[in-house]
């Protein structure tokens, strides 16, 4: 399951920044795929972190400074869809920009993910090199 599930409190009274330490450490195959490439800078010079808290939910990946949010789903949010709605639109409204992706987007396409997250980034203004 993504950590896109997991609200910050879903463990009782764990902090969200304890909590998203947690789900670094177990990150799925997904996650670790792209955060091999947005670590260190390498998307257009924009720092991401991983496991982001953002109000009540910790983000996949967060680029603090253009406020972009990108989420890698899996299977589960098939059925999630209302959650998900809901989550996005709280994220929005705190002026975050939402992007997802599908496990296997980012597994059998990570290029083509990283150009859609450029292309984002650019739209945000974003002016830096690949």
């Amino acid at each position: 399951m993504s950590s896109a599930w997991h609200r910050a409190n879903d463990k009782g009274d764990q902090r969200p920044t304890a909590r998203a330490r947690q789900l670094r450490i177990n990150a799925t195959t997904p996650e670790r795929h792209m955060w091999q490439a947005l670590r260190s800078r390498q998307v257009l010079g924009v720092r991401f972190n991983r496991q982001f808290p953002v109000g009540p939910y910790i983000c996949d990946f967060a680029a603090r400074t253009p406020r972009l949010v990108i989420e890698i789903d899996g299977a589960t949010h098939a059925v999630a869809e209302p959650y998900d709605v809901r989550r996005t639109a709280y994220l929005e409204s705190e002026r975050w920009r939402v992007v997802r992706f599908w496990n296997t987007e980012v597994m059998n396409n990570r290029d083509g993910v990283v150009l859609e997250v450029m292309r984002v980034l650019r739209e945000l203004g974003v002016e830096g090199d690949f």
